[in-house]
């Protein structure tokens, strides 16, 4: 197994600070480290100069920031003109990464959704008409923007189109470049408890424990016997899944992830991260 991190910004040879100390447990763990450009491979004809830093010949697993479907796409057939094969193939990068490529195999476990292609209104109201009326959450494939939350996040009513689309609008603005998809409209659930963050692995949860944004904040164990068999189902090599119980007392996902570019809760140590996925390597 090969890990593959981001290099620091300043210097580029190094790993960035917010996985130093993965690459380190993974050195001590006799696990071989390499760091790629993470800013190259989103330019245009960037991926190459992006893995320039990687060794040939190895079955490679990534822990680093967010990438676009696309341009994980790029990393991954520049990487195999190395000879080195990513152990999560682009398909299944975005089979966990962007939400409508997983919302069926969950739907009865996840908040109702519709989305769009693109970030055009009338596609918009298409989609919000098919939710039908009520209040909903905004995001697009693969990220909310739930720190923005009255204005860029929860719509109160659907049907009021006029405001449904502000929202739509400001999610859009603060989003920018970097907008996944389209629009995702998922309908309102009242969630009682803090998030849990999974961590899967070959289909099987190896870890649970506080969501990164509240790494305080326990979370009571989740019910996972009926997610197992789906997620499983999945093919996903390493993933995550975000749960957390309903006012009625019921587990929903909240989200679905690849676990390469799902940030590691405190709780979770470096060690317990490598270990995890070189176990995941056998």
């Amino acid at each position: 197994m090969l890990l593959l991190v981001p290099g620091d910004v300043l210097r580029p040879r190094r790993p960035d600070d917010h996985f130093a100390e993965e690459a380190a447990a993974a050195r001590a763990a006799g696990i071989e480290v390499a760091v790629v450009d993470h800013d190259a491979l989103g330019r245009p004809g960037g991926a190459e100069r992006a893995v320039s830093r990687v060794p040939p010949g190895a079955d490679a697993v990534y822990r680093g920031w967010m990438l676009r479907g696309e341009h994980y796409e790029t990393f991954a057939t520049a990487l195999a003109r190395r000879d080195v094969t990513l152990r999560t193939t682009p398909e299944q990068y975005r089979r966990a990464h962007e939400l409508p490529n997983w919302y069926a195999a969950l739907s009865a476990h996840t908040p109702a959704s519709t989305w769009t292609t693109g970030t055009d209104r009338d596609a918009f109201d298409h989609a919000r008409r098919e939710l039908g009326p009520g209040p909903a959450v905004l995001r697009d494939y693969t990220k909310s923007m739930k720190h923005h939350w009255h204005e860029a996040a929860f719509i109160p009513e659907l049907g009021d189109r006029d405001a449904a689309w502000a929202v739509a609008g400001r999610f859009r603005e603060l989003r920018d470049d970097d907008l996944a998809g389209g629009f995702v409209l998922r309908r309102f659930e009242d969630f009682a408890s803090a998030e849990v963050r999974t961590w899967w692995v070959d289909g099987v949860c190896r870890s649970a424990g506080p969501h990164p944004d509240t790494p305080h904040d326990l979370p009571p164990a989740p019910d996972l016997a009926p997610l197992t068999p789906l997620i499983a189902a999945l093919a996903l090599p390493f993933a995550t899944a975000d749960l957390v119980r309903r006012a009625d007392g019921t587990w929903r996902v909240v989200e679905l992830g690849d676990g390469q570019v799902s940030d590691r809760p405190s709780t979770i140590t470096p060690e317990a991260m490598i270990t995890m996925l070189a176990n995941g390597s056998r």
